[in-house]
This record gives structure tokens, C-alpha cells and sequence, in this order.
């Protein structure tokens, strides 16, 4: 199943982006090091791929929530996170990495997987 437009433009930011020094500077959506500078501290390989497959997963939360068809595994590959195991097997680690239940993506900002009107409640507990 191909992606929604709104995926493949999240996931095409998501893998444009330069991660390797995300924690010791804020900078603009596209950073390229090779433009924008290279002072500082940078992560590893390792450290910067974990950067991104977290951005991923809050990423694909709201996605899989919005789009009942919306497909992690297709997602993660987009942005750019190795999805196969060593193995040559589906990472399962991908999907532990969103909020479900039974099958279907938790809402945004909770553990919740209900119906209602739930950013009227995540506005109204962030307002406490």
C-alpha cells in the first residue's frame, strides 16, 4: 500500500535531515552540516540513526492514528531506517516502537485508544 502525500512528505523531511548533531544544536528543518556548518559535537552513525528512528516513531504515531491504512514498515523505510534485521527478517522493533491497541494506533499525546474528542483533552490537561 502506498503511502498518503502527508507521510511521503514526512518521511522525505524526515531522511533530508541531518541528525548527527541534533542534540547540541538547534537548527532548521533540512540541516545539511555540509552547508550549515560543522562546529561542534556530532553522534556517531549509531547514536544519529537512533535520532532519526525516534523522529520516526512520534512521526508514525500521529500518522498511524490518522490514516487507517498507513503502513510503519513502509514509513520507516521512507525516512531512512534500516527496517530488515541482520537476518534478513522484518525488524519488529519497528512496530514495538508505536502506541497500539488491539491493531490500532493509540491517539497522539496518550495511551488512549478511544473515540472521543481527544484533543479537547490533551489542550485542557496541557492548560494544568
Amino acid at each position: 500500500m502506498a503511502l498518503s502525500r502527508i507521510a511521503r512528505e514526512h518521511a522525505a523531511e524526515i531522511r533530508n535531515h541531518d541528525w548527527s548533531d541534533a542534540p547540541f544544536r538547534a537548527d532548521r528543518a533540512g540541516h545539511d552540516r555540509a552547508v550549515d556548518g560543522k562546529g561542534g559535537r556530532v553522534l556517531t552513525a549509531q547514536e544519529t540513526d537512533t535520532v532519526r528512528m525516534n523522529v520516526m516513531w512520534v512521526t508514525a504515531q500521529v500518522l498511524g492514528h490518522q490514516d487507517p491504512n498507513f503502513d510503519v514498515y513502509e514509513f520507516a523505510a521512507a525516512c531512512g531506517v534500516e527496517i530488515m534485521t541482520r537476518s534478513g527478517r522484518l525488524n519488529g522493533g519497528i512496530e514495538a516502537g508505536v502506541r497500539l491497541h488491539e491493531g490500532r494506533y493509540m491517539r497522539p499525546g496518550t495511551w488512549d485508544a478511544g473515540e472521543d474528542d481527544w484533543l479537547d483533552q490533551v489542550d485542557a490537561r496541557d492548560r494544568q
